[in-house]
């Protein structure tokens, strides 16, 4: 048989293992892109609009978190100093039961009805619960805990035209009947839910509707801000878009809200 011939019937079983091959990646690539397809269609659109609405968490993220004032607590309280070592999500090394809250091993309310026990043993008082270590430690004036920096992007927001509510799990459990009218920042609210009394906790999908119910917005316009994961996961399935609020870096916290809702420097 020619040479030739030889060689072309070679090119050509060739020729038809590459065509095969080709199949096969192409088929490949099209389940992968009807794979992604799939589980895009299975998220919540997010729009990257600018937000209409800003919807936040109290503790943390309006108010300085108990972790942060751990050498005022001390001092009121004249503990001695470094007294209050667990210092939950600043250094979660130092905090095995705020790891385990995070495992979802015990909720955050049981955290903190530890850890306010614990300090009312220090000063030699059992039974203290959360809303007596605030009263202990708040002082006459319930303003002296709320972030001077957040109030002032509040008041930003507003001027602006943007809706602001709270969205918190535990606000009057936490610090008392009529403690919000004594807040300088939450007086002006245009939403406040609090689980306290609607029984619905974060991320609940139904404590994120509400907010949105009461803020006059689409999901999607609202932004929300929350310093615990569990909290940010249940506003994106629930159709938010979200902010996480990381005690380490308040300052670019606060800097990344403003760039979102798009304010102009003050």
């Amino acid at each position: 048989m020619p040479r030739r011939i030889i060689a072309r019937r070679r090119w050509d079983r060739i020729g038809s293992v590459i065509d095969g091959c080709r199949s096969i990646v192409q088929s490949i690539l099209k389940e992968q892109r009807a794979a992604r397809a799939g589980r895009r269609a299975n998220l919540p659109l997010m729009r990257n609009s600018t937000p209409r609405a800003l919807l936040l968490d109290y503790g943390g993220v309006i108010s300085i978190s108990a972790f942060e004032r751990h050498a005022q607590t001390e001092r009121i309280l004249q503990l001695a100093p470094g007294s209050l070592m667990w210092l939950g999500p600043l250094d979660p090394s130092t905090d095995p039961l705020w790891a385990s809250m995070l495992r979802d091993e015990i909720t955050e309310r049981e955290y903190w009805a530890f850890r306010a026990n614990e300090v009312g043993l220090a000063v030699g008082e059992s039974g203290w619960d959360m809303l007596t270590m605030a009263k202990r430690l708040r002082g006459a004036d319930p303003n002296s805990v709320i972030r001077p920096e957040m109030q002032h992007l509040v008041q930003r927001a507003r001027a602006s035209g943007i809706r602001v509510g709270v969205l918190s799990n535990e606000f009057e459990l936490f610090t008392g009947v009529g403690m919000a009218e004594r807040i300088d920042v939450l007086r002006d609210m245009d939403a406040f839910v609090d689980a306290t009394h609607t029984k619905i906790l974060k991320p609940d999908p139904r404590a994120y509707a509400l907010a949105v119910e009461a803020l006059k917005c689409q999901p999607s316009e609202v932004l929300f801000v929350d310093d615990q994961f569990r909290n940010i996961a249940g506003a994106v399935r629930a159709g938010l878009q979200a902010q996480f609020f990381d005690l380490r870096d308040v300052q670019g916290n606060i800097a990344a809200i403003a760039a979102r809702l798009k304010l102009t420097p003050s």
